[in-house]
């Protein structure tokens, strides 16, 4: 049976095929919205799937100049100047016994179609051939600077324990160790570092001749020319454009590179052109280790720093904090050479151009007070103060994230996306949601983020002078002030000091706190002498008119198990106070034993709770207990009384005087 032809483009059944079925047919009309879009397109140029997928990516590298550089007026290639870098990041590899690095080539040697050509040169005259090894024949594949995603599929595809979870971040493990080895860092002692660094007795800088480092760079850089790729960051340290730093990170994970992506500053297409040398180089040949028989090493792990050549070597230790602290501590030194001063400090702005400094030891509250919805975050942990004001170290943050919530710490919660690295969390492995109360692998989990993932954070991480110092304090005690005002002198003791209570276990019924003392409030990073950090603090705080503050977080009423901890909500009013200027016009009385300037009055904190001796019921135990921790004190600075500042050592002596006295 046939059917009509229809109007308006329908289908129209004339005859039946010989199989029966009925020859479609459409009429078109003029109306050209009546029928379906034509979607088609060209066929792609590609024979394989291969040649499909690589269509599938642009072609594109985010670290190659937009602007081709010019040698002395002559413009370079794109392929000379992959050459020159590829050259540059072949002599860094380059062992210490022999004159050049391996041959290096650039991508994932899993893309590599074939093995490139060797054209080799011709020689005159005969070569010496004793250096000659298996490890010379190799190509090494260097993946420079790679974006978040490619770093992504790296991880997951080549390193077991890495993971997508939940909220987009990638999950990943440091191995055995989940924490920095501080026993295991050695500082190199020459003729560079002989009369600068901190050398003996409560120094954290312990020494390492150069023969030994040698020893290490080389098993180091040789296990890195052994791999068939290696992961390779240039990137920069400190905000501040006068003063900023150089680093190159070479390594042999995928999440080590990410985590420096991240805590590093990275650099713009226009930054690299004219990137350079770097001023400081790091290798990670972490899943190897050092040889225990090597002299100086105490374990299969080394952290070696080498000031004179402006090298780190990471043998023995996955854990990445390892070299975010380690390139602190270059800092610590570079800087004050420059007479600026490095801080291991908390930094934020108020809306009108107000600057703060947190000083805390772990406890105290150094992150929950510095992060402040009313604020802009300059940065989380690592500073400069220089004749331009301040300037964050880096270009992210690395957060405790054990009992993480989002009710406690909504910032960091929503900075758990994409791009940042979770080290040593637990997640649930349908879900891939990350339960941060789990402490099965550490208590030391961490997340590492750019810090443009903090909404309120100030971009660039600069800001002008500090108005207020403020050192925190978590007095398990329960007899310093919830807040004092400090002169120069006093805020040069404290900050020497660096002292904050630990509680310690309740097993066995309550113990007594413990007070820890760690110089600068970052003893394991200081490269110089306390003194001299605290000479320059002090220095640029009087020629900027900042203040000094010791804020206790701590106990009120009596000791840990006897006394409360002081209300949260009233240390957040003296910081206010402190931000705001009104402290500054309190009235004020001096404490015994420390001396400290306290108010006697403050809106919105209980007058009674702001001098100890009215909140302890027990009299002689508040004496008792205060001449302890003062007692305490005395002991703890001991070690520093023989170093004199200055020629006649006056400076030393006010120091001194600024201390407890009884």
């Amino acid at each position: 049976m046939a059917s009509n032809v229809l109007g308006n483009g329908e289908l129209s059944f004339d005859n039946k095929r010989r199989t029966g079925l009925p020859k479609i047919q459409t009429q078109k009309t003029d109306d050209e919205n009546v029928v379906c879009h034509d979607d088609s397109a060209t066929p792609v140029k590609a024979q394989t799937l291969d040649e499909l997928h690589s269509l599938q990516k642009k072609k594109s590298a985010p670290t190659t100049p937009i602007k081709s550089p010019h040698v002395f007026g002559v413009a370079v290639s794109e392929e000379e100047r992959q050459k020159q870098q590829l050259q540059s990041i072949s002599a860094s590899l380059a062992s210490l016994t022999r004159e050049t690095g391996p041959k290096v080539v650039k991508g994932d040697p899993a893309r590599q179609a074939e093995t490139p050509k060797v054209q080799h040169p011709v020689h005159h005259h005969p070569t010496p051939t004793l250096n000659v090894s298996d490890s010379g024949l190799k190509f090494t594949h260097i993946l420079y600077n790679l974006s978040p995603a490619e770093l992504y599929e790296q991880a997951i595809k080549y390193e077991k324990g890495s993971f997508i979870t939940s909220s987009g971040a990638l999950a990943t493990l440091s191995g055995a160790k989940t924490g920095r080895s501080p026993r295991d860092k050695r500082v190199a002692r020459d003729e560079t570092t002989e009369d600068d660094l901190w050398w003996g007795k409560g120094s954290p800088n312990i020494e390492m001749d150069e023969q030994t480092f040698l020893i290490n760079g080389e098993r180091a850089v040789d296990y890195l020319c052994s791999l068939e790729k290696v992961f390779v960051n240039g990137q920069f340290l400190n905000w501040d454009p006068n003063n900023r730093i150089r680093v190159r990170i070479v390594s042999a994970r995928a999440y080590h590179s990410l985590f420096m992506h991240n805590m590093c500053i990275r650099p713009t297409p226009e930054e690299l052109e004219d990137f350079g040398t770097p001023d400081f180089t790091i290798y990670n040949a972490g899943q190897f280790p050092c040889n225990r028989y090597t002299h100086y090493m105490t374990s299969s792990t080394s952290i070696d720093i080498n000031l004179a050549r402006r090298e780190m070597v990471i043998l023995g230790t996955q854990y990445a904090g390892e070299m975010k602290k380690g390139l602190f501590g270059v800092m610590h030194y570079l800087m004050p050479k420059r007479n600026i001063l490095s801080l291991h400090s908390g930094c934020n702005m108020g809306k009108e151009g107000d600057v703060a400094l947190f000083f805390g030891l772990s406890g105290t509250g150094k992150t929950t007070l510095s992060t402040d919805h009313n604020r802009y975050l300059i940065g989380d942990d690592e500073h400069c103060w220089s004749e331009h004001g301040v300037s964050n170290i880096e270009g992210g943050c690395y957060a405790k994230c054990i009992d993480l919530s989002r009710e406690k710490e909504p910032d960091i919660w929503n900075a758990i996306r994409f791009g940042t690295v979770l080290e040593n969390v637990v997640f649930e492995d349908h879900t891939r949601e990350v339960d941060y109360t789990d402490k099965s692998v550490t208590e030391n989990a961490r997340a590492a983020y750019p810090i443009e993932y903090i909404p309120n954070a100030k971009i660039p991480c600069v800001g002008p002078h500090p108005k207020n110092v403020i050192l925190l304090a978590c007095d398990a005690f329960g007899v310093l002030p919830p807040v004092s005002k400090l002169n120069l002198a006093q805020t040069m003791y404290h900050f020497i000091s660096g002292y904050t209570a630990l509680v310690a276990g309740t097993e066995d019924g309550i113990k007594e706190p413990t007070a820890t003392f760690s110089a600068c409030f970052g003893a394991a990073f200081i490269m110089l002498h306390p003194t001299k950090y605290a000479a320059m603090q002090a220095e640029k705080m009087q020629k900027h008119g900042a203040t000094g503050w010791l804020v206790n977080t701590g106990w009120s009423g009596g000791s840990y198990g006897s006394g409360s901890r002081i209300k949260l909500a009233y240390t957040r009013k003296i910081i206010d106070a402190i931000h705001s200027g009104a402290l500054l016009n309190a009235e004020y009385k001096k404490t015994e034993v420390f001396g400290l300037e306290i108010p006697t009055a403050l809106k919105g904190v209980p007058s009674e709770i702001l001098d100890p001796a009215n909140t302890w019921p027990d009299k002689k135990a508040h004496k008792d207990t205060l001449l302890k921790l003062g007692g305490l004190f005395r002991k703890n600075f001991e070690v520093f009384t023989n170093y004199k500042i200055g020629t006649d050592g006056n400076l030393t002596e006010e120091i001194l005087a600024a201390g407890p006295t009884f």
